[in-house]
């Protein structure tokens, strides 16, 4: 008997392969979405950041209020023979020695509810999850990791120690299931992962809970470390994995394409590079443009448009001719696809049609959904 090979090739058709959604095929083990950091689509470097945002590599946050001035960045500096290429890096530009009462840095990576119902959170059956990582950093001694639950305002800290300054080393932690309050089943925020980098008394003045309990500030922090407390300080962190179980697995490489697409749910860098195409349209009437733009992954919800403007940085060619404009509105917008349009700087023919381009190396268009 003949035995057939069943292939990613010749499972799918070639037809539809590009309307297949790779990302939401591909099962993970791992959480953490880009836990090894090789995903950056909005910069590989943010100078002067003062404030909360999605700055670098994709998935992570900074939520920073009043705790110095830092530089974010992906960087080549990684674990020797672990397979990583890249990490993510801090570094303090200036500094804050004596943080005030509310203020405080971390990191986090937010998950949603829908898919992590699996940990069974508010039954008895709750799931462990154990966090791994490696971080690095010439500031030593104790950092704080916390899951926080937002659906029902609960969390769980527990402590790590860098040991060695400028020096790479793998931490494990496991975090007890939670008997109390079920994660909603929907495409919100329901679980941060944290890592603490500065905190003033406001997080650091009670007692650490090592246990999961109604999230109280002041527990939350105690211990850590002041990150920001002089400019010469950098942390570095790299193959974050959060996984069901009481004990840490090999980080889970994904290829390249998949891991990409698991991030575009959440942001998707369309183009940035002069005359890169943005798609067909044309003149809804003499004064109105309009272009259709499909989401490659289908977004977690209907994104915002991020996009740059200035003098003629988009242009639309139709019936010979061509119009120059500056910026773009977005129009109606659903999770696989938005249409986009400028009413105010172009003038032509109803019913003509066109392609629309970037026109000057300064432009770039992404979609967010982020949470």
């Amino acid at each position: 008997m003949a035995i057939t090979r069943i292939t990613t090739a010749n499972a799918i058709p070639d037809s539809s392969v590009n309307n297949v959604k790779m990302a939401n095929i591909v099962p993970s083990k791992n959480i953490i979405i880009n836990g090894d950091m090789s995903q950056s689509q909005r910069s590989t470097s943010v100078s002067s950041i003062t404030g909360s945002g999605y700055n670098t590599v994709d998935r992570w946050h900074i939520v920073l209020s009043s705790l110095g001035t830092w530089t974010q960045s992906q960087s080549t500096d990684v674990p020797t023979g672990q397979g990583f290429a890249t990490s993510l890096k801090f570094d303090c530009t200036t500094a804050d020695a004596s943080p005030g009462s509310g203020d405080f840095l971390f990191l986090n990576q937010k998950v949603e509810g829908q898919n992590i119902q699996y940990l069974k959170k508010g039954t008895s059956s709750a799931e462990s999850t154990t966090l791994s990582f490696w971080v690095k950093s010439n500031k030593t001694g104790t950092y704080i990791c916390e899951l926080d639950d937002n659906d029902n305002t609960r969390n769980i800290n527990k402590s790590y120690t860098i040991n060695s300054a400028n020096t790479w080393e793998k931490k494990e932690i496991t975090f007890a299931g939670d008997t109390t309050g079920a994660f909603d089943n929907d495409n919100a925020n329901s679980l941060q992962v944290i890592w603490w980098l500065g905190a003033g008394s406001n997080y650091t003045s009670g007692t650490l809970n090592n246990a999961w309990e109604s999230t109280t500030n002041a527990n939350r922090a105690v211990g850590q470390v002041n990150l920001a407390d002089s400019t010469s300080n950098e942390w570095y962190v790299t193959g974050v994995q959060l996984e069901a179980g009481s004990v840490a697995s090999d980080f889970e490489f994904l290829p390249h394409d998949v891991n990409l697409r698991r991030c575009q749910r959440y942001y998707y860098l369309f183009c940035n590079t002069n005359n890169k195409e943005i798609g067909s349209g044309g003149y809804y009437n003499a004064s109105q443009i309009f272009v259709s733009v499909p989401m490659i992954e289908t977004m977690r919800s209907a994104p915002s448009l991020d996009f740059t403007s200035g003098t003629d940085y988009y242009i639309c060619f139709r019936n010979g001719s061509n119009d120059a404009f500056n910026s773009f509105t977005l129009g109606q917008a659903d999770i696989n696809m938005v249409s986009l349009y400028n009413a105010s700087e172009v003038s032509g023919t109803a019913g003509h049609a066109g392609f629309f381009r970037l026109n000057n190396a300064s432009a770039s268009m992404a979609f967010a959904a982020e949470l």
